[in-house]
């Protein structure tokens, strides 16, 4: 069978059924291509990746019980490297008994500096293949990420054919809009939303337990929360494409701005994260998010009568 080439369909073009599938499975074969590219790059940059990833554990301290010395131990670490400094000044020792000295010196100054410095935390892995399998389901979460916008291209090119060039012009802004949305809500949910809920989970009861981060947990709720909250921006998109099916209006959501504001709270309760800082900081964005929604069907109901009446 002689392969459908990856061309612009016209609208009024008729294809046959086996065309249809030999298209689909070309540009599925092109987004599995690109895909285990984009896999392939984030695998290899896994290091900075889970470091990225790391950035809201990256300052918290461990917990005092996991230090019971305090502030004593690195205090009588700077003494001993004083002490071990004059004595390698001491005009009493030897050559070699002086550099001893000095390298003793040396050596608690930097342990007790090691001390005194905020510790950095890192996930924990629990068994051989752990760290393995986590890298793979990071990079394929954030190459998943990067091809969207690809993803959305190539299933618009396929069922684009079936729309009149009319709707095509208007279904095409929502298209650039949902990708960017897309990313503002990740780009949220990763500046905004995680350093304040890693830093209240984490520091919850601080002192009371020595707390241990497990790589799986700890990236499977960043990754959710971002993912979550990159599909609940794309509500405007779903909102303005009612609009323009004639299915919503900007009265309907006024009139029931009420009833979604308890709709959206429930949402925003079933979000992932329990503790109450993730989920108020998961639920502001989609009233705020409502409310765009709303400015948009407006701005879109206007321009479609302005239309209409320069048409009449």
């Amino acid at each position: 069978m002689e392969a459908f080439p990856l061309r612009a369909v016209a609208h009024d073009e008729r294809l046959t059924i086996t065309e249809h599938l030999t298209e689909l499975r070309a540009r599925l074969l092109l987004a599995a291509a690109v895909l285990a590219v984009l896999f392939a790059g984030c695998l290899w940059q896994s290091h900075t990746l889970l470091h990225v990833l790391n950035v809201p554990l990256a300052h918290l301290r461990t917990s005092p019980a996991a230090q019971p010395s305090g502030r004593q131990l690195p205090q009588a670490l700077a003494r001993s490297a004083d002490a071990f400094s004059r004595l390698a000044h001491s005009s009493s020792l030897g050559p070699q008994d002086q550099r001893a000295a000095l390298s003793a010196a040396h050596s608690l100054a930097a342990a007790s500096q090691s001390f005194q410095r905020p510790e950095t935390r890192a996930p924990v892995t629990l068994g051989p293949g752990e760290p393995f399998s986590t890298s793979v389901t990071v990079a394929f979460a954030f190459a998943l990420v990067l091809g969207l916008p690809f993803l959305l291209t190539q299933a618009w090119a396929f069922v684009a054919p079936a729309i009149a060039p009319a709707e095509r012009r208007a279904v095409r802004p929502l298209l650039i809009l949902a990708p960017a949305l897309f990313a503002a809500g990740v780009a949220f949910g990763y500046f905004l939303v995680l350093p304040p809920a890693v830093k209240f989970l984490q520091g919850f009861n601080h002192g009371a337990f020595d707390v241990l981060v497990r790589a799986r947990d700890y990236y499977r709720f960043e990754l959710m929360t971002m993912l979550v909250l990159g599909a609940i921006f794309e509500i405007p998109v779903l909102l303005l494409a009612l609009g323009r099916a004639g299915v919503l209006s900007s009265a309907t959501l006024r009139r029931h701005r009420r009833y979604a504001i308890v709709g959206l709270a429930v949402l925003g309760s079933l979000l992932p994260g329990a503790d109450p800082v993730t989920m108020l900081l998961e639920t502001l964005p989609l009233f705020a998010l409502y409310e765009a929604s709303i400015v948009l069907l407006r701005f879109n109901e206007r321009r479609s009568r302005r239309l209409k009446s320069l048409s009449g």
